[in-house]
């Protein structure tokens, strides 16, 4: 009898070992997989969250679009903004902050791929044209931290270059305004780039957008780097407003810098705002030019 007894509770214990091992197994093979390297725009003065680029061996690749399918934005959705999700908030290339995840909806007309969030930052006040960037990539390996408004002698320097450029492309200038002009830091070498949205205003039913950046030569000289001028019609605007562009509309916007390729320097971001969706870019340093080396359009909704 006292045999039995000890044979079946040996049985019982080694039951037990097989259930507990068998449960640990299971919930190994339910932990939800680590999200994948990304970067998103933060907008709306720091409450929304908005996909730009996976990120992978260096590399930027498309993530899901607000016009894809809704089983592929909901598996997004549970993967970057699931409970508990925050990233680090990216100001001036470095760490300036983190950017929570309240909740998101795949299931809404206007924007299934957002987030509504809280962004937390005794660096960056976020407002209006002021954005930033978020991710969960790895730090660059370089010196950033850089981003401040222009000197006034800086700003002396960038007029003379917008004028010249517009004088370049044949564009008269009767009114000439801005939305943005910010100094960076890319590469740590105390030498700061300047990225302008500008436009001029022709006559009343057209304007002229200029994007740029502007870098110092070994002549000390600052210089376009890079530039995009459009110019565009009251016709050619979605909503027959010229004055959207004066607000912002259709301006490619600096959203910030970040190393993604951790090669040293900062890649420049940037953000355009359209009626049904977003547009973004992204910029590297080739050589001694600036080059677009990514770009996506990201759908909202019909207007």
């Amino acid at each position: 009898m006292k045999r039995s007894i000890h044979n079946l509770l040996v049985v019982l214990a080694f039951a037990g070992v097989l259930l507990v091992g068998a449960s640990t197994v299971i919930s190994q093979r339910r932990a939800p997989a680590e999200a994948k390297p990304i970067i998103f725009a933060v907008l709306n003065d720091g409450q929304l969250l908005e996909p730009i680029a996976l990120v992978a061996n260096g590399k930027l690749s498309e993530p899901v679009n607000g016009s894809d399918e809704n089983s592929l934005i909901q598996k997004f959705n549970a993967e970057y903004y699931g409970p508990k999700a925050s990233y680090r908030l990216i100001f001036g290339g470095a760490n300036a902050g983190t950017v929570a995840v309240n909740s998101s909806d795949a299931g809404v007309e206007c924007g299934p791929n957002l987030a509504r969030v809280t962004t937390s930052s005794t660096k960056a006040e976020l407002k209006g044209k002021l954005m930033a960037l978020a991710t969960n990539a790895p730090q660059g390996k370089g010196t950033f931290g850089v981003r401040r408004r222009p000197t006034w002698p800086e700003r002396n320097e960038v007029d003379a270059l917008v004028r010249a450029e517009f004088a370049k492309n044949n564009v008269e200038v009767k009114k000439l305004d801005y939305h943005n002009l910010t100094a960076l830091d890319v590469n740590g070498d105390k030498k700061a780039e300047l990225v302008g949205s500008f436009w001029a205003e022709n006559d009343p039913k057209s304007r002229t957008l200029l994007f740029f950046i502007a870098e110092r030569g070994n002549d000390g000289k600052l210089a376009i780097a890079h530039s995009d001028l459009r110019n565009i019609k009251e016709d050619e605007v979605m909503n027959g407003e010229i004055s959207s562009l004066d607000e912002g509309v259709y301006h490619e916007l600096l959203l910030d810098v970040f190393d993604y390729d951790r090669d040293g320097t900062a890649e420049i971001f940037t953000y355009v705002q359209a009626f049904e969706g977003a547009g973004f870019n992204a910029y590297k340093r080739i050589g001694d030019k600036w080059s677009k080396v990514y770009e996506f359009s990201n759908y909202h909704c019909g207007f």
